[in-house]
């Protein structure tokens, strides 16, 4: 398959900065928006948050399910759904930072439909945009070309906002406005974005079965070890990142005392970012996509144990400790991508049906629930510590904030890193499996084309066919 060129990869770079738009503003601060200007405590927060991305995990999953069974001839399958869902997301990112002061049941109320509505039509574009880069190209080399495309359009939006949002998040700041001006802006920013992608990443792999059915579907994840491997490890490891993520203000501001250092760590990631884009490739040529994984989550294991165990006063300490964490965050969040499009190739190998709707969908299904735990347990640590919007925080709430920033992120990476070692998906195998799929459609074509001819074709085997019944060779060892 021929080489992508730079625009396409450039233009799915930018379809996660317009993700970014809406889910990285609601992951940095929409906890501080509802403790700090919608006035809801901590501990409704921490509940709100897992509830509705649990709610959001599940519309992954139906998100996935309308991508597998849809397919237009002239965008495809998964471009449709960028140009047509992603006005009415960035519009509900609006009214989810827009909760008017109601009462307190109404208030909640109005955040919990705001915040499930902006998950759902989240989901209906971020699981065709994910599903899209398995249908770009299947080159190892592109596809972590890809991974790190989205990586930088994804920190660029982060760093943005940490550079030049996080430092207004101010006691006595105004901040309602602050944030629907923001999110006003994003609306425009973010469908540029989003039709730039639309029109310069195009789906080039074959697919036999355009229309998956709900069987066709289940059978690609039955068996797919490697995929619930990489679920499972995922789930950990973004309990541990959501945790770090939802109160990492609040550890700059409350216990280190220095929320100037916010923008200082957006410029030292968005470095990172590229540095990492730029070495990546080479990375996983020497380390194989499984290594770097691993070898990347034990930095944040690190990073975790210092945050965690440096007292207030240690400011540098702390602070290099937040820069050791993220190193680890941004190498997994390139790789972790690269590994999803693989597990698609294993569910095809296995049944002849190429399904990356379901299967992203699963994926991306753990990655919502581990950031539903992660966000809550953090609010649930701000709440059993006793923290109070616009006071200094006691001890007890400082500790609370180190737990969730620190020691939350480090123990669940650990979880990660044990469950990613018995993934059995190296890019050897991987390699196998690309030839033997190539392999299997060369004989499909020469079969149709001798019939075509009036000769008698060999008959396909099973997983050629897409029944799902022959368990391909080699399975059983893996």
């Amino acid at each position: 398959m021929k080489k992508l060129n730079k625009l396409s990869i450039i233009g799915y770079g930018a379809g996660d900065a317009a993700n970014n738009l809406a889910f990285t503003t609601a992951t940095m601060f929409l906890l501080v928006y509802y403790t700090d200007v919608a006035g809801i405590s901590a501990a409704a927060a921490g509940t709100l948050l897992l509830a509705v991305r649990i709610f959001d995990a599940f519309a992954d999953v139906f998100a996935g399910r309308v991508v597998d069974r849809a397919f237009s001839k002239r965008f495809g399958k998964f471009r449709p759904f960028i140009m047509f869902g992603s006005i009415p997301l960035l519009l509900l990112s609006v009214a989810t930072f827009s909760v008017p002061q109601i009462g307190e049941s109404g208030t909640l109320l109005y955040a919990y439909v705001t915040y499930a509505a902006l998950g759902l039509a989240y989901s209906l574009v971020n699981i065709p945009y994910g599903s899209l880069a398995g249908a770009m190209t299947q080159d190892p080399g592109d596809r972590a070309k890809l991974g790190s495309a989205r990586l930088v359009g994804a920190m660029l939006v982060s760093s943005a906002l940490g550079i030049f949002v996080a430092p207004l998040i101010k006691p006595g700041a105004n901040l309602q406005s602050t944030f629907t001006t923001i999110t006003l802006v994003f609306v425009v920013i973010g469908a540029a974005l989003y039709f730039f992608t639309v029109l310069t990443a195009k789906e080039r792999v074959h697919r036999a079965v355009p229309n998956v059915t709900f069987k066709q579907s289940m059978d690609t994840l039955k068996g797919n070890k490697p995929l619930l491997m990489l679920c499972l490890s995922s789930f950990f490891f973004l309990t541990g990142y959501l945790a770090l993520t939802s109160v990492q203000l609040y550890y700059l501001r409350d216990v280190l005392h220095r929320l100037d250092l916010y923008p200082v760590l957006s410029i030292i990631q968005l470095v990172l970012t590229f540095v990492l884009a730029a070495v990546m490739p080479k990375l996983v040529r020497s380390l194989g996509k499984k290594g770097v994984y691993v070898y990347a989550s034990l930095l944040t294991v690190v990073g975790g144990a210092v945050i965690f165990f440096t007292p207030a006063s240690q400011v540098w300490i702390g602070f290099t400790g937040l820069v050791v964490s993220l190193v680890g965050v941004l190498a997994v969040n390139i790789v972790v991508w690269a590994l999803e499009a693989d597990t698609v190739e294993y569910g095809e190998w296995r049944t002849g049906v190429r399904t990356e709707g379901i299967t992203y969908a699963l994926f991306s299904f753990t990655r919502k629930t581990g950031q539903a735990v992660g966000g809550a347990l953090a609010a649930y640590a701000l709440a059993l510590g006793g923290y109070k919007s616009g006071a200094a925080q006691t001890a007890d709430a400082v500790f609370g904030i180190q737990f969730a920033a620190g020691a939350l992120p480090a123990i669940m990476t650990i979880l990660a890193v044990l469950v990613m070692s018995r993934y059995t998906l190296t890019d050897a195998m991987h390699a196998k499996i690309l030839a033997e799929i190539q392999e299997r459609r060369k004989n499909a074509e020469g079969s149709a084309q001798l019939a075509a001819t009036g000769g008698t074709p060999a008959a396909p085997d099973a997983a050629a066919l897409g029944s799902g019944g022959t368990t391909p060779p080699g399975t059983a060892s893996h």
